[in-house]
């Protein structure tokens, strides 16, 4: 057996670098890297080793640059992916919360954080965290939680099982999600004789699980038994590319599709079975259909509370969940007819046993009545001298984007109203992180949006709130080159917790600078963009920020528009209710009130 010998630190980019997707393109696209003690002599060194087949690049926080790889791979449908690497300390729990957002979203990325010495010879090292019970404790084991895969890496040779144990992971559909690898710094540095053939170019398939036969003919029974079904398009369905089998299945079948914050965009928003988003961010024609459906054929959803509605939204008491999921997990939640497959798979072979079977039409008139309501918010406003509503922001991007303009969000009053009124055209044009709903995902998302699909216009829309968490990455994307346009609505706080605040009968408190110790403080964001390169200005009306709009798509550099808003109001129509707890005791009559309305809501839900 021929050998090389390799540092560790080494052997682990190099087989990286040699890891291909079916398009024959490096599985790993890149490594996002701030380096410190805990990486930078050994890691550092091997990067540059492989630069011009592993490109490094550098990020300004842990976690946003941990953002950035993960939204590149939600906007390739998981095909591609990319690696993270930190020191040890505060710059490994920086990825935590980034890697428990991947989890959620079931998305990939190889988080490769320093660790402490597996010699123990300088014990305890520099931001080493010490157990008083436990001597193998590192900090890195708070990613144990919300990794799919962890290891530790305490000897060089360890990269032999547990690089191609993290590479399965990655790629495959159902496990897919964050991959921990903790490499020990003293042994990121050590050496050994790898075999030569752990190098060999390696081609990784992404299966598709076919259904097992019994789960299918109880799936096919249910179908063939229903009168009003639905479908709840999830994320699944962008994730197997299945959004043309979504389309051909309910055109020659007759069942409405709803779809959630992930799965929005795997249907034309003016396709005549597109009933909609569904839940409590939904409209009304989803939610119609959706109360009234006797079977809610999920296909590559978990069946989030917003989604569901805190599980009171299918109230047709005769109703059955059948669950088109590549994961048994989600397939099994809520008593559901399980259907354990890929669901591009398991729409055609559904479609094959149903033959022609088709349902009635849904009525196409809840449909329309929908969007006359959303065209109305989302108008320009007549008096240009009110504070504009997020509603009419969003109307304004509309009319300035295209259809191959990406808009995303992830945190605060925009993602509720992004998928209630947002028309997506074409797939993956929709891009949400709602499974974790993280502030300050916004930036860097859009950063690895744009480098996962250049051609792409990505609209970034994000609150002050979110943009103050982080927005340190838009110095990155200004640096590298990458065009953003960043719409900055600015309501002055967290607009969207104060109106849940005022909903559950609370006083407005702490949420908005107004109602907060922090007195309003004024920021002026236009000028922080500008600071960091973007061209940036602040517009006083929904016309202007068209006008700004319109500049920013043909401009070459990134963008930064500011709008102040009116924190306020929300649509009246659409969405539905969600389970939010409320004091059972409180001195203000307004709690009591709200408390006496969940009581009725928990009683009509059971």
């Amino acid at each position: 057996m021929k050998t090389i010998r390799l540092t560790a630190a080494q052997a682990m980019m190099r087989y990286l670098a040699n890891q291909l997707n079916e398009d024959g393109l490096p599985y790993i696209a890149g490594v996002w890297a701030i380096f410190g003690h805990g990486n930078v002599a050994g890691i550092g060194e091997a990067l540059y080793g492989v630069r011009d087949q592993l490109p490094t690049y550098r990020g300004q926080n842990e976690q946003s640059m941990a953002h950035a790889a993960i939204a590149y791979a939600k906007q390739l449908g998981r095909r591609r992916a990319m690696a993270v690497t930190s020191s040890i300390g505060p710059g490994a729990l920086n990825m935590v919360t980034a890697a428990a957002l991947a989890h959620v979203n079931r998305l990939p990325v190889l988080f490769i954080p320093g660790d402490v010495f597996a010699n123990r010879g300088p014990d305890p090292v520099l931001q080493q965290i010490e157990d008083f019970g436990d001597g193998t404790v590192s900090v890195n084991d708070c990613f144990k939680p919300v990794s799919r895969y962890f290891d530790r890496i305490m000897r060089p040779e360890h990269l032999l099982t547990a690089l191609p144990r993290a590479m399965r992971t990655l790629t495959d559909p159902a496990d897919c999600g964050p991959v921990t690898l903790a490499f020990c710094q003293d042994v990121q540095a050590e050496a050994y004789d790898y075999p030569e053939s752990f190098f060999d170019k390696k081609t990784w398939r992404f299966r598709r699980p076919e259904p097992d036969v019994f789960e299918f003919e109880a799936a096919v029974d249910a179908l063939k038994a229903a009168k009003n079904p639905v479908i709840v398009a999830g994320g699944g369905v962008h994730f197997s590319g299945a959004t043309e089998t979504l389309r051909a299945f309910v055109e020659k079948h007759k069942i409405p599709v709803v779809e959630t914050q992930a799965g929005k965009s795997a249907l034309a928003w003016d396709h005549a079975y597109n009933f909609g988003p569904v839940g409590v961010t939904g409209c009304e024609s989803a939610n119609i259909v959706s109360e009234k459906a006797d079977l809610v054929l999920g296909i590559g959803t978990r069946f989030q509370d917003f989604t569901t509605g805190s599980w009171a939204l299918f109230k047709n008491p005769e109703r059955k969940i059948l669950a088109l999921n590549v994961q048994a997990y989600d397939s099994a939640k809520h008593d559901a007819i399980p259907l354990v497959a890929d669901a591009k798979v398991g729409l055609e072979k559904l479609s094959a046993a149903l033959g022609d079977h088709a349902f009635a039409s849904p009525d196409a008139g809840l449909k329309a009545s929908w969007f006359a309501k959303a065209d109305a918010v989302t108008a320009a406003p007549v008096d240009a001298n009110t504070l504009p509503t997020d509603m009419q922001v969003i109307g304004a991007v509309q009319r300035a984007s295209r259809d191959n303009t990406v808009v995303m969000c992830a945190a605060g009053t925009m993602p509720g109203e992004l998928h209630q009124l947002w028309k997506a055209k074409l797939p993956l044009s929709y891009h949400m992180e709602y499974g974790f709903s993280c502030m300050g995902y916004e930036i860097a998302g859009g950063l690895g949006i744009k480098m996962a699909e250049p051609d792409r216009d990505v609209i970034v829309m994000v609150g002050d709130g979110s943009y103050m968490m982080m927005n340190s990455e838009l110095a990155t994307a200004v640096g590298m080159g990458v065009k953003l346009t960043l719409v900055i609505t600015d309501n002055r706080g967290y607009g969207c917790i104060n109106r849940l605040q005022m909903g559950t009968g609370g006083a407005e408190f702490n949420n908005l600078y107004a109602h907060s110790n922090v007195s309003p403080i004024g920021i002026d964001f236009a000028a922080h963009a500008a600071s960091m390169g973007a061209k940036s200005t602040k517009v006083s009306s929904v016309a202007e920020l068209e006008t700004a709009l319109d500049a920013a798509r043909d401009a070459t550099e990134t963008s930064v528009i500011v709008i102040d808003t009116d924190p306020y109001p929300t649509p009246d129509a659409g969405g539905t209710w969600w389970d939010v707890a409320v004091p059972e005791v409180s001195d203000r009559p307004e709690v009591n009130t709200a408390r006496a309305t969940y009581e009725a809501a928990l009683k009509e839900r059971s």
